[in-house]
């Protein structure tokens, strides 16, 4: 039995939803002492293996079509990699969506609307091919910053906030 008027616990429970709905990502600060591993095929069918971008700062998100979020941070990150083009820096995303075309289908809307410099490779974890070392993403999108040796500094998960952006460049 609660001592609280009925409404003041509606009140709250809204606002309980409403802070995890809308809270900023979470950050977690985990440094590891091996490099993380991802490997497969792009959703254009090339071969991927992150040990080939060692040398540079990479972030690694994890995202899905039907992911709002997801979604709505896309345009964010092409202008991050139009930005940071001629630095040391990638972004690779790895789509976790159930059906493969449902990542094909948003590829190639992005192919045919965004120009070049603002595109990153993009994997899928349903390919027969993929492996990584990053574990249970949890909440998406979930985003891996790795230093140039390819060992994991930082993680976030939900909305990336802007500090992320100041991170990969005192990585770089």
């Amino acid at each position: 039995m609660s001592l609280l008027p009925a409404h003041f616990n509606a009140r709250l429970i809204a606002l309980t939803i409403a802070t995890a709905l809308f809270a900023p990502a979470t950050l977690a600060q985990t440094i590891t002492s091996t490099p993380q591993q991802l490997r497969g095929n792009t959703l254009e069918g090339k071969s991927f293996d992150l040990q080939s971008l060692r040398g540079r700062v990479v972030m690694v998100v994890f995202w899905s079509t039907d992911c709002a979020v997801c979604r709505d941070k896309m345009p964010e990150l092409r202008a991050n990699v139009k930005g940071w083009a001629g630095q040391p820096f990638e972004l690779v995303s790895v789509s976790t969506d159930r059906l493969r075309s449902n990542a094909v289908s948003y590829q190639q809307l992005v192919n045919a609307t965004v120009p070049a410099n603002q595109r990153f490779t993009t994997l899928w974890t349903g390919e027969p091919q993929y492996r990584d070392s990053f574990g249970p993403t949890g909440q998406l999108p979930a985003a891996f910053l790795l230093d140039k040796s390819g060992q994991l500094v930082e993680q976030y998960h939900g909305r990336i906030p802007p500090e992320a952006w100041d991170r990969i460049a005192d990585l770089l």
